[in-house]
C-alpha cells in the first residue's frame, strides 16, 4: 500500500499539534508558563502547517472522494461533515485562545483554553479517522473538487 504524501504529511502535523496541546496543558498545570507559551505556539505552527498543506492540496489537486463501500458512504459523509464543523470551530477557538493569551487576558484565556483543547483533541482524532477511512482502510476514490468529493457525483 502506498500512502499519498500530502494527506499523510498534513495528518502528521495535525496529530503533532494535538500532542503539543496536551504537553502545553501539562506544562501550565505545573505552572511552567513560559514553556507552556512556547509549546502552544509550536502547536499553532503545526496546525498552521497542516492547514497550508491541506489548502494547497485542495486548491491545486482537489479532494479525495470516499472509495469504500456505497452502503457506508452516508455514514462517512455525516462523519466528514461533523469533522469539518469541529475543525472550523476548533480553529476559531484556537485563534481566540491564542490571542487572549498573548494579550494577557488570562482570566478569559483560562476559561476557554480547556474547552479549546478538548475541541482540538476531537478535531485531531476525527481527522485521523477521515485519513484512515480515505487512504488506509479503503482505497481513495476519485480526487476532485471539494464539493464533488463531499456529496459525490
Amino acid at each position: 500500500m502506498t500512502l499519498p504524501i500530502l494527506p499523510t504529511l498534513s495528518t502528521i502535523f495535525i496529530v503533532l499539534s494535538a500532542v503539543l496541546v496536551a504537553i502545553g496543558w501539562v506544562l501550565v498545570r505545573k505552572r511552567k508558563i513560559e514553556a507552556h507559551k512556547k509549546t502552544m505556539f509550536a502547536s499553532a505552527i503545526a496546525a498552521l502547517t497542516f492547514f497550508i498543506i491541506y489548502m494547497s492540496r485542495t486548491v491545486f489537486v482537489g479532494n479525495t472522494a470516499f472509495g469504500g463501500p456505497d452502503d457506508i458512504k452516508i455514514y462517512y459523509t455525516v462523519f466528514l461533515i461533523f469533522h469539518i464543523i469541529l475543525a472550523t470551530t476548533g480553529a476559531v477557538f484556537g485563534l481566540v485562545t491564542i490571542w487572549l493569551g498573548y494579550k494577557d487576558r488570562i482570566k478569559k484565556h483560562r476559561k476557554i483554553g480547556p474547552i479549546t483543547s478538548i475541541i482540538w483533541f476531537f478535531t485531531a482524532s476525527t481527522g485521523v479517522m477521515v485519513y484512515l477511512l480515505l487512504y488506509v482502510f479503503y482505497s481513495g476514490g476519485e480526487t476532485t473538487s471539494v464539493i464533488k468529493a463531499i456529496i459525490g457525483g
